[in-house]
């Protein structure tokens, strides 16, 4: 995946819908319920501040005209925007809210705002000019502010431009209304003194209202962009985890630098390999199909045994698994938790033999295991566009080799003699029958020839010998 930011037009990017083409409909997905969501907080806000109106004119001193004692338009403006600030919540709590309805939100919230401001005049019976002077005004600059939360200039811009262009009707209905000689005026301080209008004053503030919407909307086609991306390296993150254990994809997203071929670190570490025996040849009994669900179920029963110890899974081998122990994140118990893991697995190798016999499939398939404990370089292999964490070394060799020779000697899993000694002084409480056998020859595994075996019974039946628990397997 490319480190580089979507590239879009500075102009293009205000007018844009969602996302670019090339961000993937998952991608747009995150996008579309934070923006929901944004829809919601902007509601609430909404209703907040008409609640604000009403309570401070209701605790304001009401003021009528002599000729309209009797008449108060501000509730009824009041109401009809409570009205539709509770429709527009609830629509955006039942799902997200298509762009006609933001847009008509948009320019209701600016027309019955500017409605509010227009009545002023009415409400206390003066000249027009009398409301151009409303400190309401400032409401805009919230409204405008609001549309930022959902991340999309281009309603920022919406709201701006319905923002200038509404204070730009009052205006020239003011000016309309009005004797020009008797109340425009070009001195700033009959302009404050009075119920007189200053062309300039009122400019000033359509140009505040327009450059702060110019200077949103810039941030806010920035601030998109990387929204897109962050939205992309969360997917992305996401991915990771399931390509690659947990562990090594926090490994990948949190390195300070970008990983690169070559990089390592030597460390002590178990390795554990688990393998069905003889799954090539009965593969080829059975239909591609049938081969990738047998692998599933197999893997959905060892990987979570595998993990329960603090295992890592550095590879799917076909019907093999390669896991680690302390490469990834070192630890203190590491033969413990390879050994208790080897014994988990065999015990979810019979539940998933008996799992398959329930379902009608009584072909019971040997699961074979074995581990080593040692020196291990854990790092990036591989080409710079196409790598691989994983470890190498003769323990991962020995491994390998440790796991075939569980067919010469009949045994369900093999693991050093010391790496068992070990385990025990860890902690590690045996729960299976493990057995001593001396003067094993494993070629290309170093050691003095002391294994431990857990025995099985012949090489296909998948059966297992047990003991009874001394303690608690360690987890």
């Amino acid at each position: 995946m490319s480190d580089e930011p979507p590239r879009l037009s500075p102009f293009r990017d205000l007018f844009a819908g969602s996302a670019p083409d090339d961000v993937a409909e998952r991608v747009c997905a995150i996008i579309r319920r934070q923006e929901a969501l944004s829809e919601i907080l902007i509601g609430w806000v909404q209703l907040v501040i008409v609640t604000l109106f009403g309570t401070l004119y209701a605790l304001s001193p009401t003021a009528h005209g002599a000729f309209m004692p009797q008449f108060e338009p501000v509730p009824f403006v009041l109401a009809a925007y409570f009205a539709f600030t509770v429709f527009r919540l609830c629509l955006a709590y039942r799902g997200a809210l298509p762009a006609s309805v933001v847009y008509l939100s948009v320019f209701l919230d600016m027309a019955l705002l500017m409605g509010l401001i227009y009545s002023f005049h009415i409400q206390y019976d003066q000249p027009a000019a009398f409301y151009l002077k409303a400190p309401t005004l400032l409401y805009v600059f919230i409204f405008i502010a609001l549309r930022a939360l959902r991340f999309d200039p281009r309603y920022v811009l919406t709201a701006g431009l319905a923002a200038a262009a509404g204070w730009l009707i009052l205006v020239l209905l003011a000016a309309a209304e009005m004797d020009p000689d008797a109340y425009i005026t070009r001195d700033f301080v009959a302009y404050m003194t009075s119920n007189r209008m200053l062309i300039g004053a009122e400019i000033d503030k359509i140009v505040s209202i327009l450059l702060v919407t110019m200077i949103l909307t810039a941030a806010l086609s920035r601030g998109r962009r990387l929204l897109i991306t962050a939205a992309r390296e969360s997917e992305a993150a996401r991915d990771l985890g399931r390509f690659f254990s947990p562990e090594v994809a926090r490994a990948i997203t949190a390195a300070q630098v970008r990983v690169r071929a070559g990089q390592g670190e030597a460390r002590e570490a178990g390795v554990l390999l688990v393998d069905i025996r003889g799954f090539t040849r009965f593969s080829a009994t059975i239909s591609p199909d049938e081969v990738v669900r047998l692998l599933a179920d197999y893997q959905t029963f060892m990987v979570p045994a595998i993990e329960r110890h603090g295992g890592t899974i550095d590879k799917f081998l076909g019907d093999g698994i390669m896991a680690t122990f302390g490469a990834v994140s070192p630890g203190t118990v590491i033969a413990a938790d390879v050994v208790a893991a080897v014994e988990d697995v065999l015990d979810q190798a019979a539940a998933w033999n008996a799992f398959r016999a329930a379902a009608g499939d009584h072909r019971a398939l040997t699961v074979n295991a074995a581990a080593t404990l040692g020196p291990v370089v854990f790092g990036a292999v591989g080409h710079a566009d196409r790598l691989e964490y994983t470890v190498i070394g003769a323990t991962v060799n020995g491994a390998a080799k440790l796991e075939e020779h569980n067919k010469r000697c009949r045994s369900r899993a093999l693991v050093p003699a010391q790496l068992y000694r070990r385990a025990l002084a860890e902690g590690f409480r045996p729960r299976l029958t493990w057995q001593a056998i001396d003067g094993q020859e494993v070629p290309g595994l170093d050691g003095d020839g002391h294994l431990m075996m857990v025995p099985g019974a012949a090489v296909g039946t998948g059966a297992a010998t047990t003991t009874a628990a001394a303690a608690p397997a360690r987890s």
